[in-house]
């Protein structure tokens, strides 16, 4: 085919001039780069013969698909590849050995995809070929890779087609277009107007949005014979000097006749586009699988970061049970060792004697009720979950009661109850149930001064029962109820004559209301009294 040195046109303007122009479409570079490369991999897997022009942007990325191409294919093949240079006169690079560059096509950065901010630049690096390159007068570098022709053409500057890639097929039951056309006025796509497959990091998708390129793919051979005579053809002739359009250039020219009778091209095989269509969803359906794992591990990122806070919070909190354990036990010792030292003086009163043998009563009593909380709040952390009974209030709250009648008579302290015999039962454990009520009545009567009352009540509300401890004693400060059921945290009453305790009560009383569905709160006021509301849950055997 002879072709004249006429200024070369744009070839998506030439498939959109067409009777029955292809529908263009937004995309990506990493879709114009998938279709590309489904396009190799078809050929590849056909074992097809086929003739291929092609225009791709810089970059490694890029080179590593044809370079795969020439590598895997086992059908003999001719390959164009056009490139645009920054001066007409600069001779193309001599090609290379063969490397063993490869590339994974789901895992290349969009930076690496984005390679055509300078459209004067060489946008394809040299192909990678097993034999030896040779070259000819006309600045054009060719190669033989085991039967297979392979040209590197140059481009003019100017050429219209530095703003669009490329990949045209023929085979003789396969032909196939995909072209990507860069528009002068990129601009960003807007963030409402994305659809993406899968999510892009930050980075990468805001570098796709930056670089839109409007794409057709096409299968009609009126649209490919205008993009290879009146396009290509005419492009690799506007690349050459007049001087230099010699014969072995225009041997390259090959019209859609020339192709026909090469390959003995047929209408496109139904069964292959069929092949072709498989293979395009089974990509996509390997990408979906992929987004859904990527999309996956972030779900796992994101609840092994909770799971580690919680880690984290869980040790700083040992830590400061440790700590404040320590303490709790240095104090009685020290006082021990302190009332010890006093007993071995000579000059000892009898009721010094006395007093301080009472102190060593106390702390040494003192120590065995931290270090018996201690164990029983670690057994039941430690504890598997256990089956709940069915318990009714009136078994175990009168019981308490008459327990504690003595202390509050003594202390002056009116001490009473009302539960009714007919309230539902609750599920709880007895222990548990009598350990309950044990620490908050006696708390109610170890703040509450002579004179004062302590009162138990109980009512059934809805699928819970409240169980409410109200006193009038010392009543608690604003700034200390949110700690009042921290472990060894005592409320001090503000008169220096704080009621012994070692902080563990309460703490208990929550821990074992959590272990059996329950919860606990409190309202109180300096000076007027707190109340204490348990709920427990009503016994359900389903």
């Amino acid at each position: 085919m002879k072709a004249l040195r006429l200024p070369d046109v744009s070839l998506y303007e030439l498939a959109s001039q067409c009777e029955q122009p292809p529908q263009p479409l937004q995309i990506s570079p990493t879709t114009f780069k998938s279709i590309v490369g489904l396009f190799l991999d078809f050929l590849i897997k056909q074992e097809l013969p086929a003739t291929l022009w092609l225009k791709l942007p810089r970059g490694e990325v890029w080179q590593a698909e044809v370079d795969r191409f020439c590598q895997s294919a086992t059908a003999p093949f001719s390959l164009y590849s056009l490139q645009t240079y920054a001066k007409p006169e600069t001779p193309p690079v001599p090609l290379n050995a063969a490397s063993e560059r490869t590339t994974d096509v789901q895992t290349t950065a969009a930076s690496d995809l984005l390679a055509w901010q300078d459209p004067d630049a060489s946008e394809l690096p040299d192909l990678s070929v097993d034999d030896a390159a040779f070259h000819d007068s006309n600045n054009l570098t060719s190669a033989v890779v085991e039967g297979s022709r392979i040209w590197t053409l140059p481009l003019a500057a100017e050429s219209q087609l530095k703003r669009e890639y490329f990949l045209l097929v023929t085979s003789p039951q396969f032909q196939g277009l995909v072209l990507a056309h860069r528009p002068r006025s990129s601009r960003a796509v807007k963030a409402d107007t994305v659809k993406a497959d899968a999510k892009l990091p930050l980075a990468e998708e805001s570098l796709e949005r930056k670089h839109p390129l409007l794409g057709v793919c096409s299968f009609d051979p009126t649209v490919m014979r205008s993009v290879l005579e009146a396009g290509i053809n005419r492009a690799i002739c506007f690349g050459q000097p007049d001087t230099q359009a010699s014969d072995v250039m225009q041997d390259l020219l090959l019209s859609w006749e020339d192709l026909q009778r090469q390959h003995r091209i047929i209408a496109q095989d139904p069964v292959l586009l069929g092949e072709l269509l498989t293979q395009q969803l089974q990509r996509q359906e390997d990408l979906w699988r992929s987004s859904a794992m990527y999309r996956r591990q972030a779900e796992a990122v994101d609840s092994l970061q909770q799971e580690n806070a919680e880690l984290l919070q869980a040790l700083r909190l040992r830590d400061d049970f440790i700590k404040t354990l320590g303490q709790e036990l240095r104090t009685p010792l020290t006082s021990m060792k302190t009332a010890l030292s006093l007993l071995n003086s000579s000059n000892l009163r009898p009721q010094q004697r006395q007093r301080y043998m009472e102190m060593l009563s106390q702390e040494c009593d003192r120590q065995s009720s931290v270090i018996t909380g201690v164990l029983d709040l670690v057994q039941l952390e430690g504890s598997e979950p256990l089956p709940m009974e069915a318990l009714r209030l009136s078994d175990i709250v009168p019981g308490v009661v008459s327990t504690y009648q003595p202390l509050a008579q003594e202390k002056g302290v009116m001490l009473a109850y009302t539960v009714a015999e007919d309230l539902p039962p609750v599920a709880c454990l007895a222990p548990w149930l009598r350990q309950i009520v044990i620490n908050l009545l006696h708390n109610g009567i170890k703040f509450t001064p002579s004179g004062g009352q302590v009162w138990v009540r109980a009512r059934a509300q809805g699928d819970v029962v409240q169980l409410e401890f109200r006193d009038t004693g010392i009543g608690i400060a604003p700034s200390d109820i949110p700690r009042i059921f921290d472990r060894f945290y005592r409320v001090r009453s503000g008169t220096g004559n704080d009621p012994a305790g070692v902080g563990l009560g309460l703490a208990m009383v929550q821990q074992l209301l959590l272990r059996c569905g329950g919860s606990i709160s409190v309202k109180s006021k300096p000076g007027e009294g707190s109340i204490f509301s348990v709920l427990l849950p009503v016994y359900s055997s389903e």
